[in-house]
């Protein structure tokens, strides 16, 4: 038990914590932003968040029990629409890194929206359970979120990432001109 407890309170544990929680907010709040400021914010935290899952400490399942899951798919639903509506016209875009694109003649359209959500779910749920404050939950949602990152939202992460990219540099619209600065005050993060 007393290796677990390290593992939770690692500094590099307590620093993903704090990046998640941080996504999870700033997806909450994009009803209504601006796509310019909303592509900028999120070209800043994906990064963070794929640096710091990725240096989550080897951990193991030590409880029996399933984990509780707070996003319902009203939730999942609302967020998705959310991001959806600030994207527009450019939420969409091509998917190259599924094993199915190798036997595929036509591209496979994705959506940041989806993708956002996505990892949204993921980190909310492991947030819920992270702050129950009991030590077996906390590791098992570590040790599953970081799994979950290996296995699956990582790379919707840096796909994202690829298409967000292309809408901040790429954009039709007026608002494609000299990336902004680091405003180290916009986003308070480890």
């Amino acid at each position: 038990m007393e290796q677990n407890s390290q593992v939770i309170f690692d500094k590099n544990s307590i620093e993903f914590v704090t990046v998640a929680a941080e996504y999870c907010a700033f997806i909450e709040r994009v009803r209504g932003a601006e796509r310019k400021v909303f592509v900028d914010t999120a070209l800043k935290i994906l990064p963070l968040l794929y640096l710091k899952a990725s240096l989550i400490p080897e951990c193991e399942v030590i409880g029996e029990d399933d984990l509780e899951v707070f996003v319902t798919e009203d939730d999942y639903e609302m967020v998705r629409r959310a991001v959806a509506g600030v994207l527009g016209e450019q939420d969409d875009y091509l998917e190259v890194f599924l094993p199915d694109m190798a036997y595929s003649d036509t591209p496979i359209k994705k959506c940041i929206s989806e993708d956002l959500a996505d990892i949204y779910q993921d980190l909310k749920d492991f947030i819920g359970v992270f702050q129950s404050g009991l030590n077996v939950t906390m590791n098992d949602s570590l040790c599953v979120c970081k799994e979950h990152f290996a296995e699956f939202w990582g790379q919707r992460l840096v796909n994202t990432m690829r298409a967000l990219h292309d809408v901040k540099y790429h954009s039709s619209e007026d608002d494609a001109d000299v990336p902004a600065a680091w405003d180290n005050d916009e986003l308070d993060l480890v």
